[in-house]
């Protein structure tokens, strides 16, 4: 896949984890069966919103996406407020 562009890298991609292991972010397949439409739908929103310029402005927009998925599975109770990427991993 080297030099490509990350637009074209991620075209080519088939699959979540596929997605997932190139950006280095850590999932539970379980997670993915069950949520992996959701995650490419969000990631899709934050690239558009975002507008990314590197990899690591795609990882961010990933990590997001991934993180904010986790969050609305918590009870309300349980979810504390979330204070930004830079008390949180998914910077």
């Amino acid at each position: 896949m080297s030099g490509l562009t990350i637009e074209q890298q991620l075209a080519e991609m088939k699959s979540v984890e596929e997605l997932m292991l190139f950006f280095d972010i850590s999932c539970e397949s379980d997670f993915i069966k069950q949520h992996g439409s959701a995650l490419i739908k969000r990631f899709s929103g934050n690239i558009l919103i975002k507008k990314p310029i590197d990899w690591f402005d795609y990882r961010r927009c990933l990590k997001n996406a991934y993180c904010r998925i986790q969050r609305s599975l918590l009870p309300a109770g349980q979810r504390s407020a979330c204070r930004g990427c830079t008390s949180c991993e998914r910077r």
